[in-house]
């Protein structure tokens, strides 16, 4: 086989949460990886703010590895774009449901009827709704309910609005109930705003609540770089692979890291990545991973964001990865939650910051 030319510069791009990606990179392991083929690494972040906007969704730019929320990612692969599922992550995020502080809602039950913010914001993929819409999906059906048991609110966000800021904003103003929100900066803003918590996801037993735009979070590539210099993409994954090793072994470094990651201070990082499991960037593509993101893409369709139906298992290539970290990563695992499954809106029929 002819492999063509080595590339002159490999791209990573990722979200502003945890990732073997962004660890990779703070440690310098991807740069050290290519430098002796005199391949340089560069995140994506740092090219032009309107280039790097573009790609980080279309994922358009060659030699681009992306790893980064899911709803993103398969509305580019809805839409056509050639790239090619090589891995998957699952770290929880602390996702709840915020409230005012005197609010009378203590559970997920007491949103019947509620008014739930769905924010609206001017991008290419409006993730930020999805995420809402999947969010309230996932505590409503806790109690046995579903989104047409509770009022959405429309929430027009600005471009350059801060994380949950139009939601949060809309709760002091009393025009919503609840506000979804997840992760290190939400932990932060619930705080900032005097909002409480009144649902908590993770501790939910059935991790099928919690699938959303971060749950499973998977990691792409450009199919022509996959397919023209294999080689490289395996190298590339096997750094992410020894990176989330080392953040497992090492929880007090990794902490630091996070904040650096998600532009949160300790308090938000401790409070969102509390336990093991919200610190495991384990990377696999295991039967159970690609179920919860085949669950994902049929809610995303049934809510209209993907152009196409998205056959998860055809997306994925297994071989990068069984070379990068040995066969244990990609063959099927038996890790399902014994607990009976709950309803979370699968009823629909599937033919109707960046993350």
């Amino acid at each position: 086989m002819t492999h063509s030319a080595p590339p002159a510069a490999l791209w990573f791009t990722r979200c502003p949460v945890p990732t073997a990606t962004g660890i990779a990179a703070d440690l310098g392991w991807l740069a050290e990886e290519f430098a002796r083929d005199g391949i340089a690494v560069a995140s994506l972040q740092d090219a032009s703010a309107a280039t790097a906007r573009d790609h980080h969704y279309t994922h358009a730019l060659e030699g681009l590895f992306r790893e980064g929320g899911n709803v993103p990612a398969l509305w580019t692969r809805s839409r056509g774009e050639p790239t090619r599922l090589i891995g998957l992550t699952w770290i929880e995020e602390r996702q709840v449901v915020l409230v005012a502080a005197d609010s009378a809602v203590q559970e997920a039950g007491d949103l019947k009827g509620r008014r739930l913010a769905v924010p609206r914001h001017p991008l290419p993929i409006d993730f930020w709704r999805a995420m809402a819409l999947r969010g309230f999906e996932g505590a409503l059906s806790t109690a046995g309910l579903t989104l047409d048991d509770s009022v959405l609110v429309d929430v027009p966000a600005g471009a350059r609005a801060d994380q949950w800021s139009a939601e949060l904003d809309a709760l002091r103003a009393g025009t919503v109930d609840a506000v979804y929100a997840k992760g290190a900066t939400a932990v932060e803003a619930a705080a900032r705003y005097g909002a409480r918590i009144a649902v908590e996801l993770d501790d939910h037993p059935d991790r099928r609540t919690r699938v959303n735009n971060g749950t499973p979070r998977p990691i792409t590539v450009r199919a022509s770089l996959l397919e023209d210099r294999p080689e490289l993409v395996t190298r590339f994954l096997a750094v992410l692979v020894r990176a989330a090793d080392w953040a497992a072994r090492h929880p007090d470094d990794l902490a630091r890291v996070l904040g650096r990651e998600t532009g949160a201070g300790a308090t938000g990082v401790a409070g969102a990545y509390r336990a093991r499991g919200h610190r495991d960037l384990r990377i696999d593509l295991s039967d159970e991973r690609l179920d919860l993101l085949a669950r994902q893409e049929h809610s995303l369709r049934a809510h209209g964001f993907l152009a196409a139906p998205v056959d998860v298992r055809e997306w994925a290539d297994y071989e990068p990865l069984r070379q990068a970290a040995g066969p244990s990563r990609t063959e099927p695992t038996d890790t399902t939650d014994t607990t009976e499954p709950t309803d979370i809106s699968d009823t629909t029929d599937p033919a109707e910051d960046r993350q």
